[in-house]
């Protein structure tokens, strides 16, 4: 039997906020596997959603680029090792001509520009990951780096007519949708987009938590479960921050929509926080 140690304990409580000794035993059932224990947890009602996963601590910043015209942006995760250099002026530079690099050419070579950047700030700094986003169509990319460039969020929102992309309204919803984002920390636009695996996940451990409940009432209750995991899930679904969550994500876009007289669809996102990508 795999040795249950206090550090795999602590990182448990870390990833579900279960207590010590439900991770433990987790743990143990689970001959030491991480996301086996976490599955056990959620199943008993003893940890919050796997959203909470914790993300190893590596410090760095989250970078950006926009291209004047809106339909290029680029997303980037800049490594380093201390927090000191992460807010380090010199250090920040760099991750935004990392961006800016990647924006002129996709395929372009960064390991030049990361050893001279390594042996000016004298920490090791890595380049773990970056999205790059073209509209496709009418539409428009955007960006927003939230405060500490430790979360940072790429969005590509289209439009059906090519005017609607200068109007301030669809601008001004394209930036609530990329702070939207930043706090919803969605994984997927729409539950169309979700995959069959983590919905029959989802409804393997709704119906483990009401095993015991009359038969005719656990179809209907896992129903609900399920409906509550979309609304944090998926974008389109959650509560819409900017007006309390009294309504949707959807609904207001289509009420934006309304008054601009087009459709508009998010076509997709990324979000990145620091750290993140290191985590198996």
């Amino acid at each position: 039997m795999a040795e249950i140690t206090a550090t795999a304990v602590a990182k448990l409580r870390e990833m579900t906020s279960a207590g010590m000794m439900d991770c433990k035993k987790a743990l143990t059932e689970a001959k030491g596997d991480l996301g086996l224990a976490v599955d056990i947890l959620r199943k008993k009602g003893a940890a919050t959603a796997a959203t909470k996963a914790a993300r190893e601590a590596r410090e760095g910043v989250i970078a950006q680029y926009i291209s004047p015209t809106g339909r290029l942006g680029v997303l980037v995760e800049v490594n380093c090792e201390t927090d000191f250099v992460a807010r380090n002026d010199l250090f920040r530079a760099f991750a935004a001509d990392v961006a800016r690099k990647i924006a002129a050419d996709p395929a372009a070579s960064l390991e030049a520009d990361r050893e001279a950047a390594v042996a000016r700030i004298r920490e090791n700094i890595k380049v773990p990951r970056h999205a790059r986003m073209e509209v496709s169509g009418s539409g428009m990319v955007a960006a927003y780096i939230h405060t500490g460039a430790k979360v940072g969020v790429l969005v590509e929102v289209g439009a059906g007519k090519e005017s609607t992309a200068t109007n301030d309204g669809f601008k001004q919803l394209v930036k609530d949708i990329t702070l939207q984002i930043a706090a919803g920390s969605p994984s997927a636009v729409s539950r169309e987009q979700v995959s069959a695996a983590v919905v029959a996940k989802e409804k393997e451990i709704a119906a483990d938590q009401v095993k015991n409940k009359p038969p005719q009432a656990i179809a209907k209750i896992i129903e609900g479960k399920l409906e509550k995991f979309y609304q944090t899930y998926c974008l389109v679904d959650q509560g819409f921050v900017k007006k309390n969550s009294e309504i949707s994500v959807k609904e207001h876009i289509a009420s934006v929509a309304k008054q601009l007289g087009d459709e508009v669809t998010i076509r997709r996102f990324v979000r990145f926080q620091v750290g993140e990508s290191s985590v198996a």
